[in-house]
């Protein structure tokens, strides 16, 4: 049996959270492979060197200023793919391309995805992110199968129940909590993931957001949960534990997202 430790974290700038990182790669418990969302840089300002010298393999896509997604691993991935193989369907395949990485290793992949936020409910961004969840559906009907190990993480901008934020009544037309962005979560969900965050954190107030435009947000727990670990049957039955890297949040220069690790014994 081998134990492996996987993250998600919304970086909201890789190089601006250098020091957050070094701190928890310094851990004798840091994760195998992590999945960086919004890292926010073009691919020649990816900082590789620093993950190489910490032991990682970089597989990773970004853009200037925005988007970007990476993932850093002990081992070298068999295979990767980034976007959402659709040959662009719907105009935006650079940044697309910097919003989902696919990676294998041997016969386990992990899908790593930056969804965008919609910005508002009568904004066209809204309707483009309820198409990428279809999207993002068809491509695990096109690359996997239910009965493979398949974990899904990331930023999906999303909090899909009444416990996944703080003051769920006065958000219910908020682009990361209205009905329909549920459901297109439930939906690509249906093909087979379970979510395995809440198998384990299953309490009220497990938060992975808190926005800096709040006062005190995390002091006071006023946050979402958006940033998720899915994953198929087989997968979400070797999962050990599950933790929200919550000091993360509170050190010097954080993200307004933290990162969230998951064991598994495979």
């Amino acid at each position: 049996m081998e134990r492996i430790k996987i993250a998600t974290f919304n970086v909201n700038s890789v190089k601006s959270r250098l020091p957050v990182i070094d701190a928890w790669l310094k851990n004798e418990n840091a994760p195998d492979i992590i999945c960086f969302q919004e890292t926010k840089c073009r691919d020649e300002e990816f900082p590789k060197a620093f993950f190489e010298e910490r032991g990682y393999f970089c597989t990773f896509k970004g853009m200037k200023s925005y988007n970007g997604v990476a993932v850093v691993s002990k081992a070298a991935p068999d295979e990767f793919e980034f976007g959402l193989c659709d040959d662009g369907e719907y105009e935006k395949q650079e940044s697309e391309n910097a919003r989902v990485v696919r990676v294998r290793f041997g016969d386990f992949t992990v899908l790593n995805t930056y969804i965008p936020q919609g910005k508002s409910i009568d904004n066209p961004d809204y309707p483009y992110k309820l198409r990428f969840f279809g999207r993002l559906g068809r491509l695990l009907e096109k690359k996997c199968m239910p009965t493979q190990k398949v974990v899904w993480v990331g930023d999906l901008n999303v909090a899909p129940t009444d416990i996944d934020v703080t003051n769920p009544g006065n958000k219910k037309d908020h682009v990361c909590f209205h009905k329909d962005v549920k459901k297109a979560l439930l939906d690509v969900m249906e093909w087979g993931l379970t979510d395995i965050f809440r198998e384990h954190l299953p309490q009220v107030g497990e938060y992975t957001f808190w926005d800096y435009r709040v006062k005190d947000a995390l002091t006071r727990n006023i946050g979402w949960r958006i940033d998720h670990i899915l994953g198929t049957k087989s997968v979400s039955e070797c999962c050990l534990s599950v933790k929200v890297e919550k000091y993360l949040r509170a050190m010097e220069r954080p993200s307004d997202h933290t990162a969230v690790t998951a064991e598994f014994e495979f």
